[in-house]
């Protein structure tokens, strides 16, 4: 997984932005990420899942990444991701030319071959 990550670090087209350092990836978390590389891990995700379940778009993607909200004495609720983050990192991707849009069946992002061979190389 680590080589995975270095491997997205090197495409000068994904970089973490400047507000990412402050901000919770949900609802459900209390507090934002500890990992200083976390923004290339959820990026690495979105690829893997664009892979697996696409075309797929931002809404289902945060469906995915969301967890339960702890509410006190109310029962947890599922709630969903941040979805700023998942289209900041959708659209990193897009630009990096691993992953496109298409409309046909469903409208969603696809992987290119570009995106399959680096997702195949460290299956």
């Amino acid at each position: 997984m680590n080589k995975y990550i270095d491997e997205l670090k090197k495409i000068k087209e994904i970089s973490f932005p400047e507000w990412a350092h402050f901000v919770k990836t949900g609802a459900n978390n209390e507090r934002p990420p500890v990992q200083e590389d976390w923004w290339y891990f959820r990026t690495g995700a979105i690829l893997r899942k664009v892979e697996k379940f696409g075309p797929i778009g931002v809404n289902r993607l945060a469906k995915q990444f969301g967890g339960r909200k702890n509410r006190g004495h109310k029962p947890d609720k599922k709630v969903r991701a941040s979805r700023k983050i998942i289209r900041v990192s959708m659209q990193q991707l897009e630009k990096s030319g691993l992953i496109k849009q298409v409309s046909e069946p469903r409208t969603g992002k696809i992987l290119t071959k570009k995106g399959k061979e680096l997702v195949e190389r460290y299956d």
